[in-house]
């Protein structure tokens, strides 16, 4: 019996303990928390952010950074601006809309396109230094004694930016004293190891002219690129297929 009223005292004892001291502590605990966006890989800058490259984490509010997101509709489907690591945490610091800046997509290149300069021969054959980046332009040709012609290896390119004689790209050009702007003498496109072949030969042997196609929504951009593409494969298919039945 006393052993039995022992036991009671301890468990009432330890039920009051826990009921104002452990429990206060750990809903403090819980309630410095709060749950954001980290992510569950390495990201180069420049890359798309899907689902599959964040999670939600909790972690302390102390400690978090300025800017730290909670929603992860707010990351899906943006780029990001800087090279960022697993367990980084989301913030609207490190995250971009658009990947159209030239570094953004030099910084991304991965093997399958590569990026490629063509010279501006005349003011009107840059489109009157006019062009932004990521605009989707096609390139006409004129060869010697040839008509003007849009190869359809051409048809659909996509512009990463244009740079002065100084080096200068479009997204960081600024005004001279006078007001004016420096003119681009080269625009730099994002092709496939094909068209870049077609181009080498055109800049040696042929006058470029560029006219703009699309400038706007990132997604509709994508689709000429799209369009563009499948058609070089089903040229590389086809020459595959001429190639083993000669």
């Amino acid at each position: 019996m006393r052993n039995r009223t022992v036991i009671g005292i301890i468990c009432i004892i330890l039920a009051v303990a826990i009921t104002f001291g452990i429990s206060p502590m750990v809903n403090k605990m819980t309630e410095g928390k709060s749950e954001v966006i980290t992510f569950s890989k390495n990201l180069s800058k420049g890359a798309k952010i899907t689902e599959d490259d964040i999670t939600v984490t909790s972690l302390l509010r102390s400690g978090l950074p300025e800017g730290a997101i909670k929603d992860k509709s707010a990351v899906i489907g943006k780029f990001v601006n800087s090279d960022v690591y697993k367990g980084d945490v989301a913030t609207t610091a490190k995250l971009t809309d658009e990947a159209n800046s030239s570094e953004n997509i030099l910084s991304a290149l991965s093997g399958d396109k590569v990026a490629m300069s063509i010279t501006i021969s005349s003011f009107a054959g840059g489109l009157s230094g006019k062009l932004q980046n990521g605009d989707i332009v096609s390139i006409y040709v004129t060869e010697k004694d040839k008509d003007t012609v849009v190869p359809p290896e051409l048809k659909y390119v996509k512009v990463i930016t244009t740079t002065t004689s100084g080096g200068v790209d479009e997204n960081e050009v600024v005004p001279n004293e006078d007001g004016s702007f420096t003119l681009p003498t080269t625009i730099t496109v994002l092709v496939t190891v094909q068209q870049a072949g077609l181009l080498a030969d055109y800049e040696k042997n042929a006058t470029m002219h560029v006219a703009l196609v699309y400038r706007g929504n990132d997604d509709t951009a994508e689709k000429f690129i799209k369009t563009q593409d499948k058609y070089l494969k089903e040229q590389e298919k086809k020459a595959q297929e001429e190639k083993k039945d000669a």
